[in-house]
């Protein structure tokens, strides 16, 4: 009698009867291991490598040196130089080519070394004319060798010192950012002849383009009719989103490394904007779940952040040359510090990273694991209350590990396959599968408190001395240890 009096008199009051009834019926189990993280958000960037951001970080696979000076280089065949990594001091790049055939050339079976050889044939396609501020930007030169530390991106630097930095993230596939941000999506880049999964094939480079906004033309779009992992989460009742952010985006054809810039927003589907193309999100009715940046920071403030969320910024805050590295780090300290200042900080995983190597030098030999991946290695990094402190992960990863992690956390270890998804497609391999795929749960420390969160200035002094980054660094340090003693 006295437990339906509360229930009625809960619902009198407008109280949530579920805890009401959990009460009633005995407490819930409380929530350990992953299951803790409530809230993924992945934040893609654009085009850099591992070394070309974190190439000098402390004890991370970084460029080889021997006393002190790099002990690698790549052939210029302009000048008949081998180029060494050098530090480069400019806030905008040029890099290079990223097509498929450009990640071979790059790799080069192995030696690690076609970098300069790709930018100067890029290069050559440059018409200042019609490609400026592109062209003038790159003076002629490759700078594909250039590498930024601390004096660039010193928030980048604190983050990887405070939480984890991935040191063997590698691009899903061997290509540019079309199929990046399929496979971050679904594991999967292929062309489809019909709105019929199994009408699917492999494509590594040329998956079907979204209607070029630029060229002014209304077309039906490609069909990306095998499963993502919206499927998924839709039939097990787990919220997502995807936000998009106004302004441009690079409208690569053929030429992934000079592009003509084409309106984005949500709106919009793009090469990083894949999801409203997928038959799942259209047959599910959750092509509205596409939304605004704008949505994000509203989301994140009154603690309405999905369970899943995917951030695709624009091309002026992307990385993606010509873009101003200080804007893109602005951009993402603004999207981690509003994740920290809201309710759901304490329950989130955000991971970053960037959607291929964009051209730039990296020394690290991707492994194989079928005919369209991995790619080059980019950088990765795991920002969270229960992250592991300053711990660099060594472990072989990719885009892949998140759909994993997503999949063992809201979805009971189900996985994109389609032996059991329902939606069987030809796709060649279960990736989250992989045996050289690494597990992110690794990177956590889900015994320790959830730790507070480390608010970051947007814009950070430029040109810091040596002593000055060691008192910003100091300061996160501090700022940290005071706050978890």
């Amino acid at each position: 009698m006295a437990r339906r009096l509360v229930l009625a008199l809960a619902l009198l009051a407008g109280v949530g009867v579920s805890a009401e009834l959990q009460r009633a019926r005995g407490a819930a189990p409380p929530l350990t291991g992953i299951h803790l993280i409530r809230h993924v958000v992945v934040i893609m960037q654009e085009n850099r490598s591992f070394d070309s951001y974190f190439g000098t970080y402390p004890h991370a696979n970084g460029i080889p040196t021997v006393d002190g000076a790099p002990a690698v280089c790549a052939p210029d065949p302009a000048s008949e130089d081998c180029v060494v990594p050098y530090h480069d001091v400019r806030d905008v790049d040029s890099g290079g080519p990223h097509t498929h055939a450009a990640a071979l050339a790059d790799v080069h079976g192995g030696r690690m070394d076609g970098f300069e050889a790709q930018a100067r044939r890029g290069l050559a396609a440059c018409d200042p004319s019609t490609l400026s501020p592109i062209c003038a930007g790159a003076h002629g030169q490759p700078d594909v060798m250039g590498y930024h530390d601390w004096r660039e991106i010193p928030n980048y630097w604190v983050y990887a010192d405070q939480y984890v930095l991935q040191d063997r993230m590698f691009q899903s596939d061997a290509s540019w950012s079309l199929p990046a941000h399929l496979y971050l999506v679904s594991g999967w880049s292929a062309r489809c002849a019909s709105a019929k999964p199994k009408s699917c094939r492999p494509a590594v480079e040329l998956p079907g383009h979204p209607p070029r906004a630029s060229e002014g033309v209304e077309t039906d779009g490609p069909s990306y009719a095998w499963t993502d992992l919206t499927y998924l989460l839709h039939r097990y009742g787990v919220s997502w989103r995807s936000y998009v952010a106004s302004g441009d985006q690079p409208d690569c054809g053929d030429d992934a490394m000079f592009c003509s810039p084409a309106p984005q927003d949500a709106r919009t589907p793009s090469i990083w904007n894949p999801l409203p193309w997928f038959e799942t999100v259209r047959r599910d009715g959750e092509v509205g779940n596409v939304v605004s940046l704008a949505r994000f920071y509203d989301d994140a403030r009154f603690g309405n952040l999905p369970a899943v969320s995917w951030i695709t910024p624009a091309q002026a805050v992307s990385d993606h040359p010509p873009a101003a590295i200080s804007a893109g780090q602005a951009y993402v300290t603004g999207l981690v510090d509003a994740i920290m200042r809201s309710p759901a900080w304490s329950s989130t995983a955000i991971f970053l990273a960037w959607d291929d190597w964009g051209g730039f030098y990296d020394h690290v030999r991707p492994p194989s694991v079928d005919a369209q991946g991995y790619g080059l290695r980019v950088p990765g990094l795991l920002i969270s209350p229960y992250a592991r402190r300053g711990f660099v992960d060594h472990q072989t990863l990719s885009f892949d590990a998140y759909l994993k992690f997503v999949e063992d956390d809201f979805l009971h270890g189900a996985r994109i396959d389609p032996r059991t998804d329902g939606r069987p497609d030809p796709r060649p391999d279960v990736r989250e599968n992989a045996r050289i795929l690494g597990d992110l749960r690794r990177d956590f420390d889900f015994a320790q408190p959830p730790r507070p969160p480390l608010l970051l200035p947007v814009r950070p002094a430029r040109e810091m001395s040596s002593a000055d980054w060691q008192a910003y660094l100091d300061q996160a340090r501090a700022a940290q240890a005071s706050s978890s003693s």
